[in-house]
Formats: structure tokens, sequence, C-alpha cells
């Protein structure tokens, strides 16, 4: 059967890979309330779309941190994808540079750094959790610049591990084969067998809870790579952000990973859009699975996206093709919907060419 949407990865996934695999990639925190709002959220956005614009030449190229893309659609950063498939984060990083755009690679990858660098060219941002050991950090920072990253996404929404179900239940554990390629030779590469969930426990021992907003400036006194805040919900921590000398803001619930009962990250984008007064570009991660998505997170002030479990579901159903597909659907619903709304460069999306539930028509612009 022909896949023609990102969400139909999903069940061919469910059915391919080991349970506990799965239900690490796919669920979310607690009673998983923002998983369901994460999708949700978008449907209670609508079009006004503008019609009679010639939209024969479409261009959704843009840049993020001055580097050029051919789409505002990116891989967001997801852990250890040799689980979803034995070539991992190499066929992630191969698709996203065919695709022209952005990969992020995670601090938890199977792959290393250097083994992410040796795929080819490509754009690629490194996703930082700090451990206790700072010393660690300092390294691991070092050798994605190196590599030839370009930017440092730091997760902040994480000082423990939110409360997944699925991963109590199963045991969750990293696959003897496998190991957390940036920390081998560590002793940090290798989690032990728990009473809940492995990962949990690693986090609790490895992960610092101290970390707090001195510690954004001290990365920039170790790196020249800009960084990029990734799990802001709030217009105040978008301020601090900037004043922390963030480059950039990634608006996102993990997922909805981490503390179930935040809102969806496309319900929490515009406020965090309007603190930051444009100084900074503000990216949404979480939920998109349609080229509609993506237009909404931009007429909502989103400077491009992130897609991290249509990703693995994909590299699980068909390893590398399944990744590129996965970002050609994207792009081609994306460039179908700024058609159909009259809109024939990013610059030309605009708050007006959407309305959210909330919105009476006195919101709406002045005839």
């Amino acid at each position: 059967m022909e896949i023609t949407n990102v969400t139909e990865y999903d069940a061919i996934a469910k059915e391919k890979l080991p349970k506990m695999v799965y239900d690490y990639y796919a669920s979310g925190a607690e009673d998983q309330w923002t998983l369901q709002e994460n999708r949700n959220a978008f449907a209670r956005i609508l079009f006004r779309p503008r019609i009679l614009i010639d939209v024969s030449k479409i261009d959704m190229t843009t840049t993020v941190l001055g580097f050029k893309i051919s789409m505002p659609i990116m891989v967001a950063p997801t852990a250890m994808q040799k689980m979803a498939h034995p070539e991992g984060e190499y066929a992630t990083a191969r698709a996203a540079s065919a695709a022209g755009t952005i990969m992020t690679l995670s601090s938890w990858a199977t792959s290393s750094v250097e083994e992410v660098a040796s795929t080819g060219p490509g754009i690629r941002f490194f996703q930082l959790y700090v451990y206790k050991n700072r010393k660690v950090v300092e390294q691991l920072v070092r050798r994605a610049e190196k590599a030839g990253f370009k930017a440092i996404a730091l997760t902040v929404d994480t000082p423990r591990l939110g409360r997944r179900e699925s991963d109590i239940k199963n045991r969750f554990t990293l696959p003897p084969n496998l190991t957390l390629k940036n920390f081998e030779g560590l002793d940090l590469g290798k989690m032990d067998e728990a009473n809940d969930s492995g990962l949990a426990s690693y986090v609790a021992g490895q992960i610092d809870r101290t970390l707090s907003w001195k510690d954004v400036q001290w990365l920039q006194t170790i790196t020249s790579m800009p960084i990029l805040v990734k799990g802001v919900l709030t217009g105040e921590d978008a301020r601090i952000a900037i004043q922390a000398g963030a480059a950039g803001i990634i608006v996102s619930n993990h997922g909805a990973r981490q503390l179930d009962y935040v809102p969806a990250t496309i319900s929490a984008l515009e406020e965090v859009v309007k603190a930051t007064q444009g100084r900074v570009p503000v990216f949404l991660d979480g939920g998109v699975r349609r080229g509609t998505d993506v237009f909404k997170a931009l007429a909502l002030g989103a400077s491009g996206i992130f897609i991290g479990r249509p990703v693995v579901f994909s590299l699980a159903a068909e390893g590398e093709a399944g990744v590129r597909k996965v970002l050609q659907m994207l792009r081609d619903e994306f460039e179908l919907t700024m058609a159909l709304s009259g809109c024939r460069s990013l610059s030309e999306i605009t708050r007006n060419h959407i309305i959210t539930e909330w919105e009476t028509p006195r919101h709406l612009p002045k005839l």
C-alpha cells in the first residue's frame, strides 16, 4: 500500500519494532494529555486563504542562523535511532542533507558526532544535555564544533526525566548491542537495567539538576557556536533567554514527554514570539504532521519547525528512504498550502492567513 502521508508511518513502525522500542518513541508523560493536545491544537486553527494571486512560482527557502536551507522544515533531535533501524543517525543525516535541510543530533545518539559528520556534507546542529560532570560537557561541545556542527540546541526542560509509564512497565533500557556513542569510553555510554525506566535512572545519576540561566552564559564561554534554547513555553522565559545570550528559541514541550498538561507548542508559540519582539528567531517543535501545520506555525510567527517522531517512525519503516519521503511529503504539502493560501514566499505568510478558534471576528483585519 502506497504511503500518502506522514502519519501512516506510525502504524508501520508499531508493527515492525519491539514493543519496548516503539513505546519509548511513541509515548508521552503520565496521562498523555499534552501528547494528544500537540496534535489537536493544530486542528483548531483554520485558514483565511487569499485568491487570484499568481502562485506559479513558490519559494520555500529560508535561512536559519545564517545558513540557507531549502524549506523551514528541520529534523529535531531524537535519541537512540539505531533502535529504529541499523543505520540510525547515519540514515537520518543523509536524508536531511539530501533534502537540503538541518539535522539536529541528540546527545543520546547511537552514533557519535564524528560518525554523523563522516556521512558527508550537511548543516547539522547538536542537541546538548548538561551532565553533572562539566568536563564531559566541555569535551562533547568541542568535539561537535570540531566535527563541523553549526549550533547547540540546549535542552532546558529536563532537570529530571518526565514520568513515562510505558517505559516503567517495559523496564526500558538501551538494547545490549547499542551504546550512547558520544559517551563511549567515558563509562557514561551504558544504561543499566533498573526497577523502573533505565533511562530515568540514568538521567537521575548523570544529568545536572542545578542547571540554570548562568550555565547558558557559561556555555558561550566554551564555544563560538550559537545557542538555541530548546524547551521554552512562556514569554517570561523567552525574554530571559535573550538576555542570557540565546541566538534563538525552540518552543518545545519535549514531545509531551516531560510535564503533562502544558499547552501544545502551537498554542504557546504566539506568546513566545510576541515576547521576543523579533530579536531572535523562534522555532516550533512538536505535533507537526502535515504541511498545513507548518504553514500555521509560520503564520503564528515561527521561523521554522522541527519534526521528531515522524523521523524515527519512517526510519523504522524504510530507513533512509523513509526519512527522505517524510521530508518530501511535508515539503510538497507545505508548498501546496502556500499556493492555495496565496503565498509565494515565506515572507508573505502572515497572521491574517489564519484564524484561531479563540478569536471572534473583531480580531480580524478591518476591511
